[in-house]
Parts: structure tokens; C-alpha cells; sequence
């Protein structure tokens, strides 16, 4: 009988430099497209331009950013949001099925 051991890293194999996805990359490929345009369009050297002209760069990375558990923010989103919307079902048995049906398992 053969032993197989899987590495706890093999699904980073299938990724784009061992971290992202293509829709990460193009996420951040639009971030950054969008911050050069502005860089281009808008011109000014006042601190609030400057924060709207790396708005969307900004937003993107932390998008694709690496956190525990997940594999971005992203995924943790989009799992935040399908368990909240998702309809929950808790089994509860109470004192009173406990009283009426015994130790019933």
C-alpha cells in the first residue's frame, strides 16, 4: 500500500506566482491603470489630489492582499457575504423535547 503525502502548500502550485489568481491580477491591473490615468488627467501637487489620484491603487491592493485563513481579502468578503445571506438552520432541543421524548438521541 503506498503512502501519499500532500504538501499543506500543493494548491499554491496552481497559482500566479504562488499568490494570485488571474482575477487578483486583474484587479490589481486595473488599479493600477486607473491611478496612472489620474496621475495623467488631474494635475495638482495638494496632499488630497494626491491621495485621489492613488485611490484606486490602494483599494486594489489591499483587495488582493494576503490574510490568514483566506486566500485575500476578497475571498474573506465574498465568504462574509454568502454566510450572511445564506439561510441558517440551528437544531435546538430544549428542555422541553428533553422532558417529552426522554434521552433520545
Amino acid at each position: 500500500m503506498d503512502d501519499y503525502l500532500i504538501p499543506a502548500n500543493s494548491k499554491k502550485s496552481l497559482l500566479i506566482m504562488g499568490m494570485f489568481k488571474g482575477s487578483d491580477l486583474w484587479i490589481l491591473g486595473i488599479g493600477i491603470s486607473i491611478s496612472l490615468i489620474l496621475m495623467f488627467a488631474i494635475s495638482g501637487d495638494e496632499v488630497g489630489i494626491i491621495v485621489i489620484k492613488l485611490l484606486p491603487l490602494a483599494i486594489s491592493v489591499l483587495l488582493v492582499l494576503p490574510i490568514p485563513f483566506y486566500h485575500n481579502v476578497i475571498t474573506y468578503i465574498i465568504e462574509f457575504i454568502t454566510y450572511v445571506q445564506s439561510q441558517k438552520e440551528y437544531k435546538w432541543r430544549g428542555w422541553c423535547a428533553y422532558r417529552e421524548f426522554g434521552d433520545r438521541k
